[in-house]
């Protein structure tokens, strides 16, 4: 198989990147959605999203890449259901578009279903043995909160508890619930390049200084630390003397540091990035093996904040990071590129996110 040729030795300074077909190969990238994006945990919105019984709201988990129909409710009880939205008999889209319903039925042949999922009647269906069965319930699929934020997986690799852990323990001080989403500053990045090549520049800030003069003014370069977890790593980004921080209470394990920003990922393409103002929740959808849609979804904590520090100027980072990413799209294209090493001091990150790429491909 191909993917028995991606190996990355857990020392690393011995270690070598994965190969340059990863980021160009086809093959790899069918491989990489199911046996990464289909078992991983994604964002897919807030409860707002179905805020009273009875609210049907239909989405597509990770367009473009899995397109998995979904639809998320609320019962009569008042408790949230994440539902497969195909109808279990013949694989029609039941729920159309965002409604209030007191139960959902398939308008290609009458099938009905509980706002649980549960299957209520079918017309025209009287002889047919051994039926209904729990077959014909519409799948549940698992989903959990973080906060006001929801998460979805189909086949989960992990629990939802194991991925969020290590952020949601760090940041426990943070009002989430306070957290308002600002759709106006939302924004859609397409960047022409493989999805893995987006996540290597991010998950390492030694580019930093090279490529950002602007952010790079704002931190302290010299106190830039990187934390590695199970399924994650946190990038801790102290501030310039002068610049925009925190305000941590006691109970934060990084009281007296002047944190500008804390940069999260987890895998496979979700990024938390806090700042003074609020959250930025990045999520990176590919579309191709050379082709990669990036979404930043704004959650405001504090707008007083906005336009300072790390956070300030977020869209002329994406820009700059994109120039670089495309660039290393073409280069690795090149008969003279396979792999390169890793920096042990700067690239610990990418390191951490090239094992858990190799060992979920093996």
């Amino acid at each position: 198989m191909i993917s028995d040729k991606l190996s990355v030795d857990k020392d690393i300074s011995k270690a070598w990147t994965l190969p340059a077909a990863f980021y160009k190969n086809s093959g790899y990238f069918e491989a990489a959605k199911e046996k990464i994006f289909a078992r991983s945990w994604q964002w897919f919105g807030d409860r707002d999203l179905a805020k009273v019984p009875g609210h049907l709201a239909p989405f597509t988990l990770l367009e473009g890449l899995l397109d998995e129909p979904l639809v998320l409710t609320r019962d009569t009880k008042d408790q949230l259901h994440l539902l497969s939205n195909v109808c279990t008999h013949r694989g029609m889209q039941v729920v159309e578009g965002v409604c209030n319903e007191r139960f959902l039925r398939c308008r290609y042949h009458g099938r009905r279903f509980a706002l649980d999922g549960k299957f209520q009647s079918m017309p025209e269906f009287e002889g047919v043995c051994n039926f209904p069965s729990p077959t014909d319930d519409l799948p549940k699929v698992p989903f959990g909160n973080w906060g006001p934020w929801l998460f979805a997986n189909t086949n989960p690799v992990c629990t939802l508890e194991e991925w969020l852990k290590p952020m949601a323990d760090r940041l426990s001080w943070l009002p989430l619930h306070d957290f308002r989403y600002d759709p106006a500053r939302q924004r859609d990045y397409l960047v022409k390049a493989n999805w893995a090549l987006y996540l290597d520049n991010y998950l390492e800030g030694f580019h930093i200084p090279f490529i950002h003069a602007s952010l790079n003014a704002v931190l302290d370069y010299g106190n830039y630390h990187v934390e590695l977890d199970r399924w994650g790593t946190l990038q801790l980004a102290e501030a310039a003397s002068g610049e925009d921080c925190f305000e941590l209470p006691d109970s934060s394990p990084d009281h007296g540091k002047r944190i500008s920003a804390y940069y999260y990922w987890l895998f496979p393409n979700i990024m938390f990035n806090f700042y003074p103002w609020g959250c930025s929740i990045n999520i990176v959808r590919p579309l191709a093996a050379d082709l990669t849609k990036v979404t930043f979804i704004p959650y405001v904590w504090r707008e007083e904040k906005r336009g300072k520090g790390a956070g300030s100027e977020l869209d002329r980072v994406e820009r700059e990071d994109e120039s670089v990413v495309e660039l290393v799209q073409r280069g690795v294209r090149s008969r003279f590129y396979d792999r390169g090493r890793y920096s042990v001091a700067r690239e610990q990150g990418v390191h951490h996110f090239h094992r858990l790429i190799a060992d979920a491909l093996s």
